[in-house]
C-alpha cells in the first residue's frame, strides 16, 4: 500500500504485539509437595504403583521430572508418603470410633461405619491400600493395618468375654474375625456401593452380633435409633 494511502493516525506507532501467556504460578516448597502428593494419589489409585510413572506424575502436576526427585527421591518415596498418610488417617478414624463405643454392639457398629465412611469419602486412598500398599511403605500392608486395629478390638472383647464368662484366650481370634469381616465387606462395597452405607453396616452387625442362626430379617443400627 502506498505511504500516502495509510491512515495518518497510525503513523509512527509501533506494531501491536501479541499478549504474553501468563507463566506458571510458582509454588512454595510445601505447596508443591502437597500438590505432588495429591496428583500421585489419584494416579496410584487409578493405575497402581507399577502402572504409574514419574513422567506421568510430573506431567499431571505440570512440573519437570527433577522436581519430583527433588521432593521425594523418586516414585517409591512418593508412594510411601501417600500410603503412610492413608494408613494414619484410617487408623485414626477407626480408633476414634472405637473409643466412642460404650456397649459391645456399638463397638461393632462404629467399626463398620468408620471403615465404610473411609471407603466412601477417601475412595482413592482405600483403592491404594487394598491394592499394593506394601510396596515401599514404612507402615506395611493393609493386612498389617487391620492387625493393628484388631489388637485394639481385642482389648475390648476381653472385657466383654470376662463379663459373659467366655474364654478370654479366644478374644484375639474373634477380634481378627470381626475386623476381617468388616474389611472384606468394605472392599466389596468399594465398587458395589449398594445398598447404602448404613444398611451395609446394619447387616454386618446383624451377622456379627446375632450369628447365622439368629439373623434379624430387618436389621437396623441401634445408634440410629
Amino acid at each position: 500500500m502506498p505511504a500516502s494511502s495509510r491512515d495518518p493516525s497510525h503513523a509512527g506507532k509501533p506494531e501491536p504485539t501479541r499478549a504474553r501467556r501468563p507463566g506458571r504460578v510458582r509454588m512454595r516448597g510445601t505447596e508443591r509437595r502437597e500438590q505432588l502428593i495429591e496428583v500421585s494419589r489419584r494416579l496410584f489409585a487409578e493405575k497402581g504403583f507399577e502402572g504409574t510413572s514419574v513422567e506421568e506424575i510430573a506431567a499431571r502436576a505440570e512440573v519437570s521430572k527433577p522436581v519430583v526427585y527433588e521432593h521425594f527421591g523418586g516414585k517409591e518415596g512418593l508412594y510411601a508418603v501417600v500410603v503412610d498418610r492413608e494408613v494414619g488417617y484410617l487408623l485414626t478414624r477407626i480408633e476414634s470410633a472405637l473409643a466412642d463405643a460404650v456397649r459391645s454392639r456399638e463397638l461393632v457398629e462404629q467399626a463398620a461405619l468408620a471403615l465404610l465412611d473411609y471407603v466412601e469419602n477417601h475412595t482413592d486412598g482405600f483403592r491404594i491400600l487394598v491394592r499394593d500398599s506394601s510396596v515401599a511403605s514404612s507402615s506395611g500392608s493393609f493386612a498389617s493395618l487391620l492387625s493393628d486395629i484388631a489388637s485394639q478390638v481385642e482389648g475390648l472383647l476381653v472385657t466383654e468375654f470376662r463379663r459373659h464368662g467366655l474364654d478370654v484366650r479366644t478374644a484375639p481370634m474373634y477380634s481378627q474375625m470381626l475386623v476381617g469381616m468388616i474389611a472384606l465387606t468394605g472392599q466389596w462395597w468399594l465398587d458395589a456401593r449398594k445398598p447404602k452405607k448404613s444398611e451395609v453396616a446394619a447387616h454386618l452387625v446383624n451377622l456379627a452380633w446375632n450369628g447365622l442362626s439368629h439373623l434379624d430379617p430387618k436389621p437396623r443400627l441401634v445408634t440410629e435409633s
